[in-house]
């Protein structure tokens, strides 16, 4: 029995070790802002909450994995050490007073150690800070409303659909250069400044959805009738994706989010012109900061 145990165990552990030298470090970890072929890991986090979010997991996960292998330890020690034929005579023990408190009494601290982060986090994801930004998101059956509102009361808002791209229209914007992935790709993207707070109100016009962007950390029920509301600040540019996190029918898969992060001066040019209707100005900024990124994201890549 304990031949077969340590042999599953060897041969769990040789597999994860194949897993990672094929794939290869770098290509197996989560990339950013959308998910990676063979990931390991979450997306990177590109927020302060995303990031608080990261360290609690990897706390958690490290003392579970320590949990397991204490666990392990004891049942390989109790089989070698009390069976039958190392051990014909069983002991009649039944009590054993310091070991009960110390089963008792270390669980309880344990979960006290990880409550306080828990904690924290949770403060930390509902603390709404000023927001220099406020996005209303509206989801329907099957695409997403993007509203902006204006922070002073003179000050023109404005709003638009964002659609996934069809097979076509990713072709299209692959050969101009500009990266689409597959269900994920919309006709408007949500432009937002860097290191900026960006309030969002989530609401729905028809069923429950979900306006979820993993790379910030966000993720909000969208229910008709209701408003409820998520922030984030984006610490890093780039493209984030997200999806419909809510099964809300046939085409719940199909109902992508793409928050493209921009330097400030970039976003005033971008929101300006989305205020005074001229769409194809904006349009032409946001796929001149698309191949920007896309350049510099090449570049880093080589490098």
């Amino acid at each position: 029995m304990i031949r077969r145990m340590l042999g599953s165990l060897w041969a769990a552990a040789t597999l994860a070790v194949a897993t990672v030298v094929m794939f290869g470090a770098d290509a197996a970890m989560a990339g950013m802002g959308q998910p990676t072929d063979g990931q390991l890991g979450m997306q990177v986090a590109a927020s302060p909450i995303a990031q608080q979010i990261h360290e609690f997991h990897d706390l958690v996960n490290t003392i579970i994995i320590a949990i397991v292998v204490f666990v392990l330890i004891l049942l390989v020690y109790v089989m070698v050490r009390f069976n039958a034929k190392a051990n014909p005579t069983p002991s009649r023990t039944t009590h054993n007073t310091l070991l009960e408190v110390a089963w008792t009494v270390i669980p309880i601290m344990i979960l006290v150690y990880i409550a306080l982060p828990s904690f924290r986090l949770l403060r930390a994801q509902y603390d709404y800070q000023p927001a220099d930004l406020t996005i209303k998101a509206t989801a329907y059956q099957w695409y997403w409303n993007h509203e902006y509102l204006p922070k002073e009361k003179d000050a023109k808002g404005f709003g638009f659909d964002s659609v996934m791209l069809s097979a076509d229209e990713i072709k299209e914007s692959q050969a101009e250069g500009i990266p689409a992935p597959r269900n994920l790709a919309v006709d408007n993207e949500v432009l937002v400044p860097l290191n900026k707070i960006v309030h969002v109100l989530v609401t729905a016009g028809d069923v429950l959805h979900n306006w979820t962007v993993p790379g910030f950390g966000s993720k909000v029920d969208a229910v008709p009738g209701r408003i409820n509301a998520t922030w984030f600040k984006a610490t890093k540019t780039g493209v984030f994706y997200g999806q419909c996190s809510e099964l809300c029918g046939k085409d719940h898969a199909f109902m992508p989010i793409a928050v493209r992060v921009v330097d400030d001066g970039t976003f005033k040019e971008w929101s300006a012109a989305m205020a005074a209707r001229d769409k194809k100005k904006a349009r032409e900024i946001q796929k001149r900061v698309a191949h920007e990124q896309a350049a510099k994201q090449t570049a880093d890549a080589r490098h």
